[in-house]
């Protein structure tokens, strides 16, 4: 944690923590998330999903909004099974912040449309595979012969 010291009364310097490295975020989303690792958080930084601010120096500077918008995406990932661009598309339509309960629930919906969506496709494609050398004068691919 990086601290910085504020003289209070008494003149004694209080020190107070103003935002946490990659190791301390890791710490706290551990207990909620077992299997994070700094690659992970790393991995959802350079898609996008987290930005924190960098030290002079290069480091990673984590506030608590940082943290938070972290366990909103691990979230969506672990109990609503989303894909990162959903999650990430959701982020940008909140204007960057965490998407308020009554939206999460309005992006879970549009991924399970989408999802559902592109599974009724594949399911054409299949159809038509199928169907196809019947309509050439072939045998049919399914397994009664039938179209």
């Amino acid at each position: 944690m990086s601290k910085q010291g504020n003289e209070d009364s008494s003149g004694r310097v209080a020190v107070t923590k103003t935002y946490l490295s990659i190791g301390d975020v890791l710490s706290l989303l551990r207990q909620e998330f077992p299997d994070i690792t700094i690659s992970k958080i790393r991995f959802l930084e350079s898609q996008g999903l987290v930005n924190p601010q960098r030290s002079a120096s290069g480091y990673r500077k984590f506030y608590e909004h940082d943290v938070e918008r972290l366990r909103w995406v691990l979230r969506q990932q672990r109990e609503h099974f989303l894909p990162l661009k959903v999650i990430r598309d959701r982020l940008d339509a909140e204007g960057g912040g965490i998407p308020s309960s009554n939206g999460e629930a309005a992006a879970v919906a549009a991924a399970r449309s989408h999802q559902a969506v592109a599974r009724t496709n594949r399911s054409d494609v299949v159809e038509t595979v199928l169907d196809e050398p019947a309509a050439l004068g072939a045998h049919s691919l399914r397994p009664n012969g039938n179209g």
